[in-house]
């Protein structure tokens, strides 16, 4: 049985206050304007508005729009790569001092039972933005699957992205 999907009539907005509304957003294509994140990076949006949590020369986090649970961050290289290997040195060094902060912000926000990181690398991996790697850090709780997961495969997120920016950014290492 597929997931079914609850509506979130808030992602919208979130959606079309990055891009053009005009233009399907595809978040596997890299075009002229660069990849989905390159996009968001670039927005002329306040980071709260494109739900930046942190930026770096190299690396950024920022929140997933669609999140498994709330404190979900992705973590980034701020120049579109598909694979690790990809990564220079430096940005590889950055990427992973910043999913550390994003770990400690997380537990210091959420207090979690524990904190699931992962990369997807490639379609084949279930990479949603497969040309741009980034590594997912979320809080997890020992009962975070309940009835609507167990039964209805659909998640209940009782906070708002704009509640989760403001906490991460707030517990965000200096």
């Amino acid at each position: 049985m597929p997931l079914e999907r609850m509506w979130a009539g808030w992602r919208l907005s979130y959606v079309e206050s990055s891009f053009d509304p005009a233009r399907p957003v595809d978040a596997s294509a890299t075009d002229e304007a660069g990849s989905l994140f390159e996009r968001i990076l670039a927005s002329d949006l306040s980071d709260e508005e494109a739900r930046v949590v942190w930026r770096g020369p190299t690396c950024s986090a920022l929140l997933n729009a669609y999140p498994y649970n709330n404190g979900h961050v992705l973590v980034l290289p701020n120049r579109a790569v598909p694979e690790l290997e990809q990564l220079d040195d430096e940005e590889h060094s950055a990427l992973w001092s910043a999913v550390r902060s994003a770990t400690v912000a997380i537990k210091a926000a959420y207090r979690p039972d524990g904190v699931n990181i992962g990369v997807n690398l490639g379609r084949g991996a279930g990479a949603g933005v497969p040309d741009h790697l980034h590594v997912h850090v979320l809080p997890r709780w020992a009962a975070d699957t309940n009835f609507m997961t167990s039964v209805a495969d659909a998640r209940v997120l009782p906070e708002s992205l704009a509640d989760t920016w403001r906490k991460l950014t707030a517990a965000w290492p200096a």
